[in-house]
């Protein structure tokens, strides 16, 4: 039998809804169940003022490390059914409150800008919430741009209340 090629992506979690913690543990499990993705690692928990549209709840995020067979629309078409499973509608606003939101961060150095899908993920540079649990789980990442996530999320930490939820 030959194993499909296993490519590293990394993914990032955020919820503000209901039980958050849950929801987080419930998106990890059903990722963990999809063919072809294998979760290898994942951040603690953080805690993090929403952005964008702050009049909302404090949201938890955690960051995911995971090994796939799947092409990058493939799996943005998984994390979405899963988004979707749930309880988030396709259509529940762009930073508005979430039950789950899960984000393709990175696909291996893989950049790609297709109408449903941007790699490296366009806004993950100035977001402290993403940063921090990425840094946590891959300190040594290098970003395509040569910087190392680690010293990319020291200066964001700086700038946001983003702390692990401990």
């Amino acid at each position: 039998m030959v194993r499909a090629p296993q490519t590293r992506v990394y993914l990032s979690l955020g919820s503000n809804l209901g039980d958050r913690r849950a929801n987080l543990k419930r998106a990890l499990r059903e990722l963990a169940q999809t063919p072809g993705l294998t979760i290898s690692s994942a951040s603690r928990v953080y805690r993090s003022a929403p952005a964008e549209v702050t009049d909302q709840p404090e949201f938890l995020n955690l960051a995911a490390e995971a090994r796939t067979s799947l092409p990058p629309c493939d799996l943005l078409q998984a994390v979405k059914r899963i988004e979707r499973e749930l309880g988030r509608p396709d259509r529940s606003g762009r930073w508005g409150p979430r039950v789950i939101d899960i984000d393709l961060l990175l696909y291996d150095g893989v950049q790609m800008e297709t109408p449903e899908l941007t790699l490296p993920h366009p806004r993950m540079w100035g977001r402290g919430f993403v940063l921090a649990p990425l840094a946590e789980i891959a300190p040594q990442l290098t970003m395509p741009d040569g910087r190392r996530v680690t010293d990319i999320a020291d200066a964001m930490a700086q700038e946001q209340d983003v702390s692990a939820d401990l």
